[in-house]
C-alpha cells in the first residue's frame, strides 16, 4: 500500500530531476563547482601542509583535509537554495505548476517529490567534487580515516537535506521569487555559521561532538520536512496573493491570543497561564527529562575533564562566601538586579536559538547550565569532598525556584516549535508563530519573570547565609 503512495512521488521527483539537468543555468554553476572548485582545493591543501609540516604542526595538517572536505562538499549544496526557492513559488510566477496542482495527487505527495528533486542534484554535484578533491589528494599526502570520511559525508547529506527543506518551506508560503530570496537569507547565514562550528569542532579533534551536530541537524530536518508537509495547502498556494506587512494585524493576533479575554490579572493567570500550562504539559515533562539528562552527562565529563582542588582553592571560596555574607546589606539591591539582568538574557537566547531551529537548539542554554552544575558537583566528590553537602549549601536554596523557571521557559520554546510542525487548518504559518510567541510571552511574563526575580532575592540575601552555616 505504501509502495502505491509513493510511486507518485518517485514520478514526480524523476521529472523535476529530468528538467533540471536539461536547464544549463542549474549544471553550469554545479559542474563549474564540481570540477574546479576541489582542484584549487587539493592545490591549497598541498600548499598549506607543506607549509605547516616545515613547523612541525602534523596535528594541524592531518585536520585541514577533512575540513577542506567539508567545503568542498557545502558548495555545491548551497545551489540546493536555488533549485528549492523555485520548486513552487517560481513556477507559480511563471505558471507551469498549475497542472500539477490540479492533479489527483495528494499534497503530501507533491511535497515529497518536490523536495526530492530539489535534494538530489546539489548532493549529486557534492559527492562528484569531494570525490575529485580525494582522488586528487591521493598518493600525495595521507587520506583521512573511514570514520572521519563517513562524518563528513553524514554532515553533507544533512545539512543539504536541512537547507532544501527550509528553502521549500519558505517557498510554499513566499508570494514571490523575491520574498523567497530575501528570506533564504534566514537559512544560509545559520548554516554558514554551523559549518563555521563545525570546522572548530574538527580543528579540536573531537568527532563526537560533530556526530551529535549532526544526529540534531537530523532531528531539525525532520521538523522542518514536518512543518512542510503540515502547513502545505495547494489551494492557498494558487490563491495567494501579494503579502502586506499588516503590523496591526500580527498585534492583533499577539494580543488577542496573549489575554483571551482576560479582564483581570487574576483572570488572566486563570484563563491564560492555566489553559497555557496544561497545554505544555509533554514539553515540559520532556524537559524535565532533559534536565535530569544533563546533569547526568556534566558529572560523567569529570572523567575526560578533571580539576584537581586543594586547601587555597576551598580557603578561597570560605573567603568569598564570607565577604558575600558580611557585606549583604551593601551588595543586596544591586546583585539582585545583576542576576536577575544576566538570567533573563540567558532566557531571551533560549527563545532566540529556539525560533531559529523551531524549538531544538532552544534546549542548549538549560542543558548547558545544568550540565555544568553537575560537572561542578562532580568535581567536588572526585577530589573527596561532600558533593551533596556542597549543592545543598551552593544551589539547592535558589536552583528550587531558579530551575523551574528555566525548564518553563525552554518548554514553551519546544512547544513553539511542536506547534509549527503540527497541522493547522485555516491557518498559515506565520499566525502559528505569532500564537506561539504570545504563548512564550504569556509564560514569561506571568512566571519565569517573577520567579527569577525571587531566585536571585533568595540567591543574594539566603543561599551565602545558608552556605556559611552548612560549610562551616
Amino acid at each position: 500500500m505504501m509502495r502505491e503512495q509513493m510511486r507518485p512521488v518517485w514520478v514526480i521527483a524523476l521529472r523535476e530531476v529530468r528538467d533540471q539537468f536539461r536547464d544549463w543555468r542549474i549544471i553550469f554553476p554545479i559542474a563549474a563547482l564540481t570540477v574546479f572548485f576541489p582542484f584549487l582545493m587539493t592545490f591549497t591543501a598541498q600548499r598549506i601542509l607543506r607549509f605547516v609540516e616545515q613547523y612541525g604542526a602534523n596535528v594541524v595538517a592531518e585536520r585541514l583535509v577533512p575540513f577542506l572536505l567539508l567545503i568542498v562538499g557545502f558548495f555545491p549544496t548551497s545551489f540546493s537554495l536555488v533549485i528549492a526557492l523555485e520548486t513552487f513559488v517560481g513556477e507559480k510566477e511563471r505558471g507551469s505548476i498549475e497542472p500539477l496542482l490540479n492533479s489527483p495527487l495528494k499534497d503530501w505527495q507533491i511535497y515529497f517529490g518536490k523536495l526530492i528533486s530539489s535534494t538530489v542534484p546539489p548532493l549529486f554535484g557534492s559527492f562528484l567534487g569531494m570525490s575529485v578533491y580525494l582522488g586528487g589528494l591521493t598518493g600525495r599526502v595521507p587520506l583521512p580515516e573511514f570514520e572521519v570520511l563517513a562524518l563528513v559525508v553524514v554532515l553533507t547529506i544533512v545539512q543539504a537535506v536541512v537547507m532544501v527543506s527550509g528553502a521549500v518551506v519558505v517557498s510554499t508560503q513566499a508570494t514571490s521569487v523575491r520574498a523567497a530570496n530575501l528570506l533564504a537569507s534566514f537559512i544560509i547565514l545559520p548554516v554558514a555559521l554551523l559549518i563555521q562550528g563545525e570546522s572548530v569542532v574538527m580543528f579540536w579533534g573531537d568527532y563526537r561532538v560533530l556526530w551529535l551536530a549532526a544526529a540534531g541537524m537530523v532531528l531539525l530536518a525532520g521538523l522542518l520536512v514536518r512543518v512542510g508537509v503540515a502547513h502545505f495547502q495547494r489551494e492557498e498556494l494558487l490563491g495567494r496573493d501579494l503579502d502586506v506587512l499588516n503590523l496591526r494585524w500580527m498585534g492583533r493576533v499577539f494580543w488577542a491570543q496573549f489575554t483571551r479575554g482576560a479582564r483581570t490579572p487574576w483572570q488572566w493567570y486563570r484563563l491564560v497561564i492555566g489553559d497555557t500550562l496544561q497545554k505544555m504539559r509533554p514539553a515540559i515533562f520532556f524537559a524535565v527529562v532533559l534536565a535530569v539528562l544533563s546533569i547526568v552527562v556534566g558529572t560523567q565529563l569529570v572523567r575526560d575533564f578533571f580539576i584537581p582542588l586543594d586547601a587555597n582553592n576551598l580557603a578561597e571560596v570560605e573567603q568569598r562566601l564570607g565577604m558575600v555574607s558580611a557585606n549583604w546589606e551593601a551588595l543586596t539591591f544591586r546583585l539582585v538586579l545583576l542576576i536577575f539582568w544576566q538570567n533573563v538574557r540567558v532566557m531571551l537566547l533560549t527563545l532566540v536559538l529556539g525560533v531559529l531551529s523551531l524549538g531544538i537548539l532552544g534546549v542548549l542554554p538549560m542543558f548547558a547550565s545544568l550540565a555544568l552544575a553537575g560537572y561542578l558537583m562532580a568535581t567536588l566528590g572526585a577530589n573527596g569532598l561532600p558533593a551533596w553537602q556542597y549543592t545543598v549549601a551552593l544551589l539547592l536554596p535558589h536552583g528550587l525556584i531558579e530551575i523551574p523557571a528555566v525548564i518553563l521557559a525552554t518548554a514553551a520554546v519546544l512547544r513553539g516549535g511542536a506547534l509549527l510542525a503540527t497541522p493547522t487548518p485555516g491557518k498559515a504559518v506565520g499566525q502559528v508563530m505569532i500564537e506561539a510567541l504570545a504563548d512564550w510571552a504569556a509564560v514569561f511574563v506571568g512566571l519565569v519573570l517573577p520567579m527569577l526575580l525571587l531566585a536571585a532575592v533568595v540567591e543574594v540575601g539566603i543561599t551565602p547565609r545558608v552556605a556559611m552555616l552548612i560549610l562551616q
